[in-house]
């Protein structure tokens, strides 16, 4: 794995004292989108959470260009932008307010109004969130992607609430990112076209899914 930027050896999930997936290995370089695959239970959004620093594997390690992030998640942090499956937004600030605020920048930073713009939210930039519908929303959390500079971004979901042509400005946005060396990340159900992606999918690491691997699971029955 020289040229990998971020990977994980034989990772493990407990959950609720369930085995969601045991040996799971993955690896991401600059400007590449890896598309996690698997039915509901086989542990996309687990994989993407512990990629995110927010739960920490049972077993395995997660590297950061060769640095060892398992226990100490700020390695890869300061790098990543995660958003998960609901809008992380303050009802009683604008949009430019709630942009500002999780960027960390100042409300009359030129990049707020960049981000928004990507996706068609500049109109609305004084609207209060509470007035926004579930699409604009959601366009306003992945405007985050923009105004956070972070080279690679891990998504749930991330285009759920969105209609077709707002799909199309997140393939845009997801585009231009890989072109400039980011990376990405991302568990969907509904179709975002990305080019040339490499994919993994979970249901070969879930004993949920996979017989082969109960065996396994209950070798290690320590773990839990």
């Amino acid at each position: 794995m020289g040229n990998s930027l971020f990977h994980g050896e034989d990772l493990t999930c407990i959950r609720g004292g369930r085995t969601v997936f045991l040996g799971l290995n993955f690896s991401l370089s600059e400007g590449e989108a890896l598309i996690l695959e698997g039915p509901n239970g086989s542990g996309k959004s687990s994989l993407i959470r512990m990629l995110s620093g927010l739960v920490r594997p049972k077993l395995g390690k997660i590297l950061w260009q060769q640095q060892d992030a398992t226990k100490e998640p700020e390695i890869v942090q300061r790098h990543i932008h995660y958003i998960g499956h609901r809008n992380a937004i303050k009802p009683v600030l604008t949009v430019l307010e709630n942009l500002a605020y999780w960027s960390g920048k100042t409300k009359d930073d030129p990049s707020l109004d960049d981000a928004l713009d990507h996706f068609r939210m500049l109109p609305l930039k004084h609207t209060p969130a509470n007035l926004l519908s579930s699409g604009q929303s959601r366009r306003l959390t992945l405007s985050r992607l923009l105004a956070s500079e972070r080279s690679v971004w891990l998504l749930d979901e991330p285009s759920v609430g969105l209609d077709v042509a707002s799909v199309a400005l997140l393939e845009n946005v997801i585009q231009t990112h890989r072109s400039k060396g980011g990376s990405v990340i991302f568990a969907t159900h509904s179709p975002i076209h990305v080019e040339s992606p490499s994919r993994l999918n979970l249901q070969d690491y879930s004993p949920l899914y996979n017989k082969e691997l109960l065996a396994v699971e209950d070798d290690e029955e320590s773990w839990v």
